[in-house]
């Protein structure tokens, strides 16, 4: 009887046997090697297990019971075992080439489909079809983490495998989906899982020594990620410029600084006519620049300051009144500090004095 027409109620697997039962009354009398045909129809039905996503033991199980149930009687069972072997390998051969050519794929549609989420490409109810299949559903709100280690790197190197693998075991149950971009290793959870998104930012710093990772806000919809993970890239880029070092920034809590360069003329014109001035103090504007940067870290304390920038309180007072006098403005004056510190936070976004203001003006 052929293996392929038995009857309803087949083991797991046993679809795939299709002419192992001949080729093992054949084959182990004589204990002759399979043929070339029958070793690529026993690839070919490995190619076919592993495109219906059929689990290896299963198969494996099944071949072993068909070996079992027609064991031709009276013959050796070691030229029985050898065909065995043969038929079991040339089916492992092709089930193992179609399994990389279905991960490539699944990982080729997966990467396509981040790209198109992260970016707000393509028909959104196509996007929400396809989210499902790669572990989220897009009816909820979603918030992007997004991790900037000392090196770039991709889904296959040993940090992000380590980051990833204690992110799955804790939240296995969790719709959640992981990647690299650019370089970077990017979280996606529902927004109202925070949990998710800190133990990621934590072990992405454990892993890497020294990650720091952006959370952007919660938003709905396809979109919405879209806008969390530049929020998220926005916040990295904010930290790098403000030389902010915590290892955990939100975007929630950064807000002033993208609305500062909303309007990038009208930030280089206050740069421009409230830190101008500081152009004409001996040494440059870096100078004192650094000490009201300085200065206002600290809370407006004289002694901190001085402390941090080691000079003396006298030092300081003198740098803090050449202000006064090359600006017309006074840092320790509550009116005239507001104005000074929102130039100073604008001086470190258009990178002023290294970069000159004119060529902030046509800047993207």
């Amino acid at each position: 009887m052929d293996v392929s027409s038995a009857a309803p109620g087949r083991g797991p697997g046993e679809e795939f046997l299709d002419g192992f039962e001949r080729i093992l009354a054949d084959a182990a009398p004589t204990g002759r090697r399979l043929t070339r045909d029958e070793i690529e129809s026993r690839r070919a039905l490995g190619a076919r297990a592993a495109e219906a996503g059929r689990g290896w033991r299963s198969l494996v199980r099944a071949h072993l019971v068909a070996g079992r149930e027609n064991w031709p009687r009276g013959v050796d069972p070691d030229r029985v075992l050898a065909v065995v072997e043969q038929a079991v390998d040339a089916f492992a051969d092709g089930y193992e080439r179609a399994q990389r050519l279905v991960v490539r794929k699944e990982e080729a549609a997966r990467r396509e489909f981040i790209d198109d989420l992260l970016h707000g490409r393509g028909d959104q109810g196509q996007l929400a079809a396809r989210s499902e299949r790669f572990g989220l559903r897009l009816s909820r709100a979603h918030a992007v983490a997004v991790a900037e280690g000392p090196e770039k790197y991709d889904e296959t190197d040993p940090v992000p495998r380590q980051v990833a693998g204690d992110l799955f075991a804790r939240f296995e149950n969790r719709r959640i989906l992981f990647t690299t971009k650019d370089g970077r290793m990017v979280c996606i959870a529902p927004g109202d899982q925070d949990d998710v998104l800190t133990h990621f930012a934590k072990r992405s710093y454990a892993a890497t020594g020294r990650a720091q990772v952006a959370i952007g806000r919660s938003r709905p919809g396809t979109v919405g990620i879209g806008h969390s993970y530049e929020e998220a890239l926005n916040a990295l880029d904010v930290a790098q410029r403000m030389g902010l070092d915590e290892p955990l920034l939100r975007a929630s809590d950064l807000l002033v600084f993208p609305v500062l360069a909303r309007d990038r003329q009208a930030l280089v014109d206050l740069v421009s006519s409230t830190l101008g001035p500081l152009e004409q103090a001996r040494g440059g504007a870096r100078p004192l620049l650094d000490t009201l940067t300085a200065y206002f870290d600290t809370g407006c304390v004289t002694a901190s300051t001085a402390r941090r920038l080691s000079l003396s309180v006298r030092a300081l007072t003198y740098r803090l009144a050449r202000v006064r006098t090359l600006t017309g403005a006074d840092p320790t004056d509550p009116t005239d500090r507001y104005t000074l510190q929102t130039a100073v936070i604008g001086a470190r976004l258009l990178d002023w004095p290294t970069r000159p203001l004119s060529s902030t003006e046509t800047a993207p």
